[in-house]
């Protein structure tokens, strides 16, 4: 989860994921949606490949990037858990003595 949390931390990496809800996009058009360098680039992807966030698949001479929200998802759900010490998780109701 704290690679999740990581990638997660830069608002690059952030708006990429944002930019991949709307479907699978190229490398080159992720790029140019920023005022960075093609390496910086990179390292974003990499970063973002690394916390499983993304799947990158290889299209002739492109790298085609898809959001893997289970996984953006399970790291949000444990990250809410971890704030709720103390709950339990609701058993089973007890009847009431006769």
């Amino acid at each position: 989860m704290s690679q999740v949390f990581k990638a997660l931390s830069d608002p690059t990496r952030r708006r990429v994921l944002q930019l991949l809800q709307k479907g699978p996009m190229s490398a080159g058009e992720l790029s140019d949606q920023f005022d960075v360098s093609k390496p910086t680039m990179s390292a974003h992807f990499t970063v973002l490949k690394e916390a499983d966030l993304v799947h990158a698949e290889k299209a002739g001479k492109s790298v085609i990037y898809h959001l893997k929200l289970s996984v953006l998802e399970e790291a949000l759900l444990g990250f809410v858990d971890s704030f709720s010490p103390g709950v339990e998780a609701p058993g089973p109701k007890k009847e009431p003595a006769p």
